[in-house]
């Protein structure tokens, strides 16, 4: 492993033309196209394809909360950030619709008639039998109807607050009210409370299957029952989307937890940026709710079905037939590990573990030996995103109550997670840990753990140094990569960067790690202009790079001259890539593809041949501006040579080879699915990677 030039600069020069860089948010729409190709394919299990149409419904949510709601504000000038322009705006909207139209056409067309075939019905009004409506009525009068608040709109009761994502109802009445007057708009919010996806008796079905109705279609079929007097004369459901990006004053803020506990509650009620309408909304009632939220036309979606499509998810628990899901998957435990001492296997030798192929476990055993372990006098964790129940969290709480020195670095502004990290951090001072929240303005997304235990009469350090999130749900369903170690090369360094985050001093020169927004972009810089130099030397020059979104533009620069001269660059970039790979005289040696399969591809590899030095770094960070510049982030080398081997064998060929599974993006910007030609065989990465490191149940 070579040592860093720390006196290399970081990449310079002029923007690249615009012709040379893909847009960010056509692209980050293109790997939505991508999981909706999964929900149409018909090799895919049913259910499954249910679950990847809900996924990408729930990916637009977060595109409009995050994406659109940062490009209408930079647009209005509320926002700092590089300019935007309409047009941008109106082909991400164009796309926008295309997608969530081929969305309700599988559901309608496809999904759902499949699911009836297999006793599996979702009911509107005109479907339910007598029974069934029975059923449904009296459903309705006892669980719904008691918890409804329609709000007859006038002076007295305006439009009121809409909560976002929440579901809603907007009616247009005729004749008076019952004091004379003639409000014609009553609005009405389901309640929360209630499920969105209700299960009727099985007695209930002619076939003896299984029948399911949304909420909205219980209160649609009684929604006259809650105006006696007057005649609905037309109605819909509705749900707005806001701009969901937290903002606190990070200058004028003395307790950041305080201010975000705060700011939560107004999320809620961000500035509107969709609006969704069932298919047959009246124009004068979808006019009238544009109008009230600002939402241009262009932002307005009526949808075929319902207009949370994510709630669907709820269909495809319930229903218990084996047949319709992927077959159950078990990770594996590595061997080694399964000892009573974990200290002892890993002061022998590092562990590298692949999730979820190899299980989460020993991680979480790491931390909580550590608890339990009267040797260990210190714990120290970065936590970014780990969920409302978590037993490494436990683990940590323990510890604190058993007098170790605790310090949990917590990062409150994880985007959806705030919540969660605040009752931790909470939770975690009033047992005596040491709780701090990062570095203001910079959100802490590596992913460390150091255990402090005294040996010998002396210290020695273990870390944990990870390229996923420690959530216990996310282990199981994202691909990441894990070192365990004891190599002080390592350990020493992971300290200096939690005193570094502690304190707020200088981080030490290190010399393995490589520390965003310090180094981080000019490491991965000079590593990839090492490799041109030794292609100009008429030497083999290889970069692979595997990471969830490529977009700086001095990294994509760096990238074009190194492919100019003559480096072979492999780019396995999951989601938003704005390199454009293939271009004679500028990227002809870039090859770039996306891996979409049953589990979602989030680790960060990068391999650099150095003249058969093969150096390897696993990373939290993906090739972005705000990871390299807005974050704090660690990229760590491989340095046991077996381990490396393991890196490229498993997290980075299979995905090279992969033909099922694999699209590769063309110099014209668009993605093209690779399939097995002629007599080739099919191969997945991911289904190599499970039978060969786990067990797939029937296989």
């Amino acid at each position: 492993m070579t040592q860093k030039n720390k006196a290399t600069p970081a990449a310079t020069g002029e923007k690249l033309p615009p012709d040379v860089i893909l847009n960010r948010e056509l692209s980050q729409l293109a790997f939505n196209r991508r999981v909706l190709a999964q929900a149409e394919d018909p090799a895919v299990p049913l259910l499954e394809r249910l679950r990847y149409l809900c996924i990408v419904s729930s990916n637009m949510d977060e595109f409009f909360e995050v994406r659109v709601a940062s490009l209408l504000a930079r647009i209005e000038g509320h926002a700092a950030g590089v300019p935007v322009s309409d047009a941008a705006l109106e082909d991400a909207s164009a796309e926008s619709h295309e997608i969530v139209e081929r969305q309700y056409a599988i559901l309608n067309g496809e999904i759902l008639p499949e699911l009836s075939r297999h006793g599996v019905h979702l009911l509107r009004d005109q479907d339910r039998n007598e029974a069934q409506r029975a059923w449904v009525k009296s459903y309705f009068d006892r669980e719904v109807r008691p918890l409804l608040t329609p709000i007859g709109l006038d002076p007295a009761h305006p439009f009121p607050q809409v909560v976002n994502k929440s579901l809603n109802f907007i009616v247009e009445l005729s004749g008076k009210d019952a004091f004379g007057r003639g409000t014609a708009i009553a609005i009405m919010k389901a309640p929360r409370v209630l499920p969105r996806v209700i299960r009727l008796p099985d007695a209930l079905s002619a076939d003896g299957g299984m029948s399911f109705c949304l909420l909205s279609s219980v209160i649609h079929a009684h929604i006259s029952d809650l105006f006696t007097g007057r005649e609905v004369l037309a109605y819909s459901q509705f749900r707005v989307t806001r701009d969901s990006d937290l903002w606190v004053d990070e200058e004028e803020v003395k307790n950041l937890r305080q201010a975000l506990q705060s700011e939560l509650q107004s999320r809620h009620f961000g500035f509107a940026v969709r609006l969704e309408v069932a298919r047959n909304c009246p124009p004068t009632l979808s006019n009238f709710l544009l109008n009230q939220f600002s939402i241009p036309a262009s932002r307005l979606y009526a949808v075929d079905g319902p207009v949370n499509m994510t709630r669907l998810l709820a269909l495809a628990d319930a229903v218990d037939q084996p047949a319709l899901r992927f077959p159950p998957f078990t990770p594996s435990y590595p061997p080694a590990l399964d000892a009573a001492d974990i200290f002892a296997v890993l002061r022998k030798k590092d562990m590298l573990l692949h999730h979820p192929f190899q299980s989460f476990v020993p991680v979480l055993e790491f931390v909580r030996s550590a608890a339990h372990d009267p040797n260990v006098v210190a714990i120290k964790q970065t936590i970014y995103r780990t969920g409302m129940n978590s037993l490494l969290m436990e683990s940590l709480i323990l510890a604190a109550q058993r007098g170790k020195e605790v310090t949990v670095i917590v990062e409150l502004m994880a985007r959806f997670d705030e919540e969660a990290n605040i009752n931790w951090a909470d939770r975690l001072e009033r047992v005596g840990a040491q709780v701090v929240y990062g570095v203001v303005g910079l959100k802490t997304h590596a992913k460390l753990a150091l255990v402090i235990r005294r040996e010998g009469g002396e210290l020695k350090q273990y870390a944990h140094l990870g390229t996923g999130n420690y959530h216990p749900t996310t282990t199981k369903l994202y691909t990441d990569f894990g070192l365990l170690t004891a190599n002080p090369l390592l350990t020493t360094e992971v300290n200096e960067v939690f005193i570094h985050l502690t304190s707020l001093t200088k981080p030490k020169n290190l010399q393995y790690l490589w520390l965003a927004p310090f180094d981080l972009q000019r490491e991965m810089i000079r590593a990839i202009r090492n490799e041109a130099r030794i292609a100009r030397l008429g030497r083999p020059g290889h970069i692979i790079a595997k990471m969830n979104a490529l977009v700086d533009e001095s990294v994509i620069r760096a990238l074009y001259a190194a492919s100019s001269d003559g480096v072979k660059i492999d780019l396995i970039v999951r989601g938003a890539c704005s390199l454009r790979p293939g271009v004679p005289g500028l990227s002809k040696n870039i090859r770039v593809r996306s891996i979409v399969g049953r589990f979602l591809e989030h680790s960060r590899i990068f391999y650099f041949r150095n003249d058969l030095a093969h150096d390897v770094y696993l990373s939290s960070a993906d090739w972005m501006n705000r990871n390299l510049f807005r974050r704090i982030e660690v990229a760590f080398p491989v340095l046991d040579r077996a381990l490396k081997r393991r890196v490229l064998k498993e997290g980075l060929e299979p995905y090279l080879k992969d033909n099922a599974n694999a699209w590769e993006l063309a110099a014209d910007g668009r993605y093209r699915r690779r399939r097995a030609r002629g007599k080739q065989p099919a191969f997945s990465a991911q289904q190599y990677l499970m039978k060969t490191l786990g067990k797939i149940s029937g296989k």
